[in-house]
């Protein structure tokens, strides 16, 4: 039997199903405005149509100028406008960055764009995350489809050494240590409540997404089992916020970094005491030691400790308000802004290189928190340049 479809009618059809296969997802969404995208920030993906007016830095800060990176970018309804509360900002995942990056591009503020993404919390404000198309407004976006291209960075040198690092490769000694300050130095600041909610997820155990880890103990322990109560976690300053005198301040009594969850009595056990080896075993966290002026951490978190320290000594210059943190080979440091023993935490920090929950645990932190990194995990060899 002859068929007695019209062969024109069958081409005219294939061809319309496969051109509508092909048109992007993004380039056939409605754009929704900026407005409707802050009071829709359940999750779900959209297409926001808005005026680039500056990058977020913080919560409540959106700079105009001098941009520090080409991580984040903000939008808005009107170019003009200069309330972060009417602004919506984006991530800029590492495969748009050298095209909508502010530091890179610097032209497109004012330009009006569409973005593509779910729309989700970011730097604690309302935004759009893991963008997957960005586009001038009207015309072709530019997608991506292959987030196992992002760039990561490796101990043994990495993408984020051409950019992220750029700046300190080649150097060495102080050059290195002030190249690393001026790269580290501008970061997102999270208040001391903040702090609660983000070591549930930096500290998140990897076998038990309802459990953090807890440093000294290593014990995975209930999220929310956190407080002042007796076999509560809280939050251990790994640098003694006394020395410096820092407290619980927004800055180094806040940084991420070296906030880690803790017992509560173990807490209190290691005070303040700067780290060195021996003296007897702690009860409550086997594998950890402690006498009246220092103490040693179990083997498994030893160059963690270290690396900490190390960041904090860094990061922490004298130059941008906060106290000037250095290391020293002494015990017994007190109030003075130091920490030691600084032989010992080199040898730590050999002894015990990042495994994949320190390496993790600045990768969240890098993205979701604080924006900047600890460049001893990512390249633990620099410690010994500088203090070696």
């Amino acid at each position: 039997m002859r068929s007695l479809l019209n062969p024109l009618a069958v081409v005219v059809s294939v061809v319309a199903i496969a051109a509508a296969l092909l048109i992007p997802t993004a380039a056939a969404a409605t754009p929704i405005t900026v407005a409707q995208a802050i009071g829709q920030q359940t999750g779900a993906s959209a297409t926001v149509r808005g005026y680039v007016v500056g990058q977020p830095t913080a919560t409540n800060t959106v700079v105009r100028s001098n941009f520090p990176s080409d991580y984040a970018l903000a939008l808005a309804d009107t170019p003009t406008q200069t309330s972060t509360s009417q602004m919506l900002y984006v991530q800029i995942t590492s495969a748009f960055r050298a095209q909508w990056g502010l530091r890179t591009n610097p032209g497109l503020l004012g330009a009006r764009i569409d973005v593509t993404g779910p729309l989700n919390a970011y730097f604690s404000h309302p935004g759009l995350t893991s963008p997957t198309a960005f586009a001038h407004a009207g015309t072709s976006p530019t997608t991506t489809t292959a987030p196992t291209t992002v760039t990561t960075t490796t101990s043994s040198g990495g993408g984020y050494d051409t950019t992220y690092y750029r700046n300190a490769i080649g150097k060495t000694g102080s050059s290195l240590k002030t190249a690393l300050n001026g790269i580290i130095r501008t970061n997102t600041k999270l208040s001391y409540d903040q702090v609660w909610n983000a070591l549930k997820v930096t500290d998140q155990d990897p076998n038990n997404s309802a459990n953090v880890i807890l440093l000294y103990s290593g014990r995975s322990q209930s999220k929310t089992l956190n407080g002042g109560d007796p076999n509560d976690w809280n939050r251990e300053h790994v640098w003694a916020k006394s020395h410096g005198d820092f407290g619980t301040a927004t800055g180094p009594g806040t940084d991420i970094h070296h906030l880690r969850p803790t017992d509560v009595s173990v807490n209190s056990e290691r005070g303040n005491k700067d780290f060195d080896m021996g003296g007897s075993p702690v009860a409550e966290a086997p594998g950890n030691y402690t006498d009246t002026d220092s103490w040693e951490p179990r083997n498994a978190v030893k160059g963690d400790v270290a690396r900490m320290l190390f960041y904090m000594a860094v990061r922490y210059e004298g130059g941008d308000g906060y106290v000037n943190l250095e290391m020293n080979n002494n015990v017994n440091n007190g109030t003075a802004p130091y920490h030691g023993r600084l032989s010992v935490l080199l040898q730590w920090n050999a002894q015990d290189p990042p495994d994949a929950f320190e390496k993790r645990r600045n990768q969240v932190i890098y993205d979701t928190y604080q924006r900047n990194r600890n460049p001893f995990i990512d390249h633990p060899e620099w410690a010994a340049s500088i203090w070696g």
